[in-house]
């Protein structure tokens, strides 16, 4: 089964700014950049996409201009939740949090957070209920960068504190067969 993963387009906060399930908007002029994403997509599949607006936007585009199979928003497909860390610039975040964390990001949960493992967890989930009991249409997931390294660990069996080897560009559509 072919599966698009599709990370979101740049978003309008400065760089910087950890906000991991803050529900930003993204960056404009963006109608071009999802031209561009269609086209590297099946002219028919099955959608799921985050809920925040930053994915659900480029995923209505998407259904408006393939053959949508279904479309289908899951909380399982949100960002990691940053906890007291959203909306922070990365510099702020005090050394003592940051630092154990940046040491251990799969373990170590960021306060009234998650962690790296939780979050995969909850991807491993996802894609046990949705993506198994799927026909074999393709499959178009727009999310974020650590969804998709999440998934990209689940299809290879990466280990997690090597996810960031997989490098998800914004607009970036990276085809995979699962």
């Amino acid at each position: 089964m072919e599966i698009y993963l599709v990370r979101h387009t740049e978003t309008i906060c400065e760089k910087g700014i950890c906000y991991g399930q803050s529900d930003v908007n993204i960056a404009e002029p963006f109608d071009e950049i999802f031209n561009r994403i269609v086209s590297e997509l099946p002219s028919e599949a099955i959608i799921f996409s985050s809920p925040l607006k930053r994915c659900s936007i480029l995923a209505k585009h998407i259904q408006q201009n393939i053959k949508t199979i279904s479309y289908q928003e899951d909380d399982r497909l949100k960002e990691m939740n940053f906890g007291e860390w959203e909306l922070k610039n990365w510099n702020e975040i005090p050394p003592e949090q940051l630092n154990p964390w940046m040491e251990d990001f799969v373990n170590i949960q960021v306060l009234n957070g998650e962690s790296f493992v939780e979050l995969h967890q909850r991807v491993g989930d996802f894609l046990a209920e949705q993506i198994s009991q799927k026909t074999q249409q393709p499959i178009i997931i727009v999310a974020h960068a650590g969804i998709i390294r999440s998934v990209l660990c689940h299809q290879t069996s990466l280990p997690l504190k090597e996810a960031f080897q997989n490098k998800v560009d914004f607009g970036q559509v990276i085809k995979i067969t699962f």
